[in-house]
Parts: C-alpha cells; structure tokens; sequence
C-alpha cells in the first residue's frame, strides 16, 4: 500500500473535504437563503415548510466532517486502533449529523408563518395603501395578528378612497377582502 494511503491521512482527508463544504454550504444558506423562497408579494397567507430535513447535503457533509476529525482525533491523539477509531468515528458523525439537522430545523421554524383565517377581522380597521377608484381593487395596510400586513382588497362602494384614508373590512367572500371607507 503506498505511503500516502494511511488511516491518519484518509480521516484527515475526510475531515478537511467536508468541513471545508460544510462551511461554503452555511455561507450559501447565510447569504443567499438557500432553499427558502423569497417572496415580494405581501399577500401570501400560507404556511410555510418546516419539514425535518436529516438526510441532505449538509447533514451528510456534517456527518463526514464529525467522522473525519474525531477519527483523526481518537488514531493520532488517543492511540486507539483502527477499528475502534472509526466505531468512535462512526458515532460522532452521527452525533454532528442529528445536530445539523435539528439546528437548520430550528431555523426553518423561524421562518415560519401562520395560517391566518380572514373571517375574524371582518370589521378591522385599517388604511388604504393604494387609491381605490369606485369597485376596484387595489392594496390597504392592516393589523393582522399583531403583524402590519399589505393585502389586496376590493372597494365595494361607488365612492374613490385615496391612499391613506381609513377604511374598514366590510366582508370576505372566497378569500377577498371587501373594504369600505371609514
């Protein structure tokens, strides 16, 4: 076997492939929000995914990076075997694989938005956030759920409401939101 293919190069060679992924990986997800949507639309009400991610490519590269450097740890610092090094490797891959995956969980459920069941702020007052000509639409800002949120909205009378003005959530049929003015 050639010289270079030993047990302290190969944990080495682990430990260094998977950390230095793992961290391009957190600055991608830090930087360019990684696979969460970014929406400019102020009217969506849904919820979002918080699903339990384990097994993706930042947990198998948690796990590489945990078996790479506690590997090397418990062959070079601990004097253990080769087996019971990689038995110990093993574990902590999985230990920083459960970890990963429990954190991005964590952060996922930040992003998290509730379901928001409009017929309970019928009668809410709120202003116009666009100027409405006479049964048209356009956008009013409102307290939903202590959040001020931007959702379109129908001017159900035959009077103009400018941008600004109060107006009051008259009904809401089939998710639309019907406004008068105050």
């Amino acid at each position: 076997m050639p010289e270079f293919m030993n047990v302290t190069n190969m944990f080495l060679s682990v430990g260094i492939f998977a950390t230095v992924f793992y961290i391009l990986k957190i600055c991608l997800f830090l930087f360019t929000g990684g696979d969460v949507e970014v929406h400019s639309d102020f009217t969506s009400l849904s919820d979002t995914d918080t699903s339990f991610d384990f097994i993706s490519i930042q947990s198998i590269l948690a796990f590489l990076m945990g078996f790479g450097w506690a590997g090397l740890a418990c062959y070079t610092q601990f004097h253990l075997g080769t087996v019971i090094s990689c038995i110990f490797a093993f574990t902590f891959g999985l230990i920083f694989m459960f970890l990963s995956a429990y954190l991005m969980f964590l952060i996922k459920k930040l992003d998290k938005k509730e379901k928001i069941d409009l017929q309970n702020f019928v009668g809410t007052v709120g202003r116009a956030y666009t100027s409405f000509k006479p049964q048209s639409q356009g956008q009013i800002e409102i307290t939903l759920n202590e959040q001020l949120t931007v959702v379109d909205a129908f001017n159900m009378t035959d009077e103009e409401i400018n941008a600004f003005m109060p107006v009051k959530i008259e009904k809401i049929e089939d998710n639309k939101i019907y406004i008068v003015r105050v």
